[in-house]
């Protein structure tokens, strides 16, 4: 089913009962596809190719290489999102295209035998998952009037923390490699086409301008002199999402690091640590959304989230024991629900153009890859210049509690939108 109208123009517009939990379903898969293997999979079967002694600087090629993909393709596929004709819809051919090809390359990477095939499998992965959420994230601004956004962003920001938990249990449940990277992306696989079932998807009535050059070149930037607090708002969110889930991606060393756990005490705790990040991120999530729309306000609760976050990493910085750890992720889960809650809402009323919608979307939502990019590019040095001093690990965790409390600020630059 597609229908053609606008619900920036149509006040009386109504995507459907079940839009919101299909997108949060949606959600849920695509980030257990991509953050099961960023934060347990991935660390351990690149240390299982490379060893112990280099295994932080070839996470950080892995992880670097392929957000350089995803930054690239984000936005490149929410600018062919909104061009798309299609008797099936803008959005839908791109989220099952995406879900189809994560599933194909987590077969890449559960067969690799070496360090390079992980990398090609990764970046795949990356590509693929990242065009889907262009698509899927455009649709709230499709579909849902300004004044309701705050509780459906709300209600699909469940689905990080849904997905990180759920995602660690099958890693628990499983030993090889073949489950534990295909089991999470056939859940996507499987969350997209119920998503796509419900969707009453936008289609194009006329056929746009040919794709050019300058068009692709246009798919990766937005004037920030008209566009000032979606400049911020990009800042902003780079800095949350650096310590959010660029630093957390160095967890699983954390653990194995520190406390020397491995096997299944490691999987136990990364379970035991997501579940309570994940009850905490529910909670406030679905709070927050709703106190967002009932005051009018988005910045105060972005802010609060940011700054939850960052605690959250403090107290992560100078765990004792693998319990503190737990704790300091049921703070950071809190930060995390509570921010998410409300980020999308934020976004929506922020885009430079209501016409290129997944475009903006697509160039906002760099700022989840882009820190995956940035943090293990700095992490090695950050560790050893650490390990001197207060510890490698206290360090990193430290420094991007700094920035998150620094995005936060550049939250409040926002004008537009209180």
């Amino acid at each position: 089913m597609t229908s053609k109208l606008d619900p920036a123009t149509s006040p009386a517009y109504h995507p459907g009962k079940l839009f919101t939990p299909g997108l949060a379903l949606f959600n849920v898969g695509a980030f257990m596809a991509l953050l099961t293997p960023v934060r347990l999979t991935l660390p351990l079967k690149v240390a299982d190719l490379v060893g112990n002694q280099d295994k932080a600087a070839a996470f950080g090629l892995v992880a670097a290489v392929a957000a350089v993909f995803a930054i690239v393709c984000g936005p490149l596929a929410g600018r062919l999102s909104d061009r798309t004709v299609s008797r099936y819809g803008m959005r839908r051919p791109w989220m099952v295209g995406g879900a189809v090809g994560a599933v194909l390359s987590a077969v890449v990477i559960a067969t690799a035998d070496s360090l390079w095939q992980v990398v090609l499998g990764w970046c795949l992965a990356t590509i693929f998952i990242s065009s889907a959420q262009a698509a899927a994230n455009a649709t709230v601004a499709d579909q849902v009037p300004a004044e309701r956004r705050g509780l459906v962003s709300g209600i699909v920001g469940l689905g990080t923390s849904i997905a990180i938990l759920t995602g660690s249990l099958v890693v628990d449940g499983f030993t090889g490699d073949i489950a534990r990277f295909v089991v999470p992306a056939a859940i996507m696989l499987v969350c997209t086409a119920l998503f796509v079932l419900c969707l009453k998807d936008r289609e194009l009535t006329a056929r746009p301008a040919p794709f050019n050059l300058k068009e692709f070149a246009l798919s990766f930037v937005f004037n920030l002199r008209k566009n000032p607090d979606f400049g911020w708002l990009w800042i902003g969110r780079f800095a949350i999402q650096f310590g959010n889930t660029g630093v957390l991606v160095y967890f699983v060393y954390l653990l194995t690091d520190r406390f020397g756990l491995s096997g299944a005490a490691l999987t136990g705790t990364v379970v035991l640590a997501n579940l309570g990040a994940t009850v905490a991120a529910i909670v406030s999530s679905y709070l927050m959304g709703w106190l967002s729309d009932r005051v009018r306000r988005r910045k105060p609760f972005v802010a609060a989230g940011s700054l939850l976050i960052a605690l959250g990493l403090v107290l992560m910085a100078f765990a004792p024991d693998p319990t503190w750890v737990i704790v300091a992720s049921a703070v950071a889960g809190l930060g995390s629900g509570g921010f998410l809650a409300v980020d999308l809402a934020l976004a929506t009323q922020v885009l430079p153009s209501r016409g290129d919608t997944a475009k903006d979307l697509g160039v906002l939502m760099v700022t989840n890859p882009l820190p995956q990019s940035a943090v293990p590019i700095i992490a090695p040095a950050v560790i050893a210049l650490g390990a001197a001093t207060i510890g490698g690990y206290t360090l990193l965790f430290l420094l991007a509690a700094v920035i998150a409390v620094l995005g936060a600020a550049c939250v409040y630059r926002i004008k537009g939108v209180s």
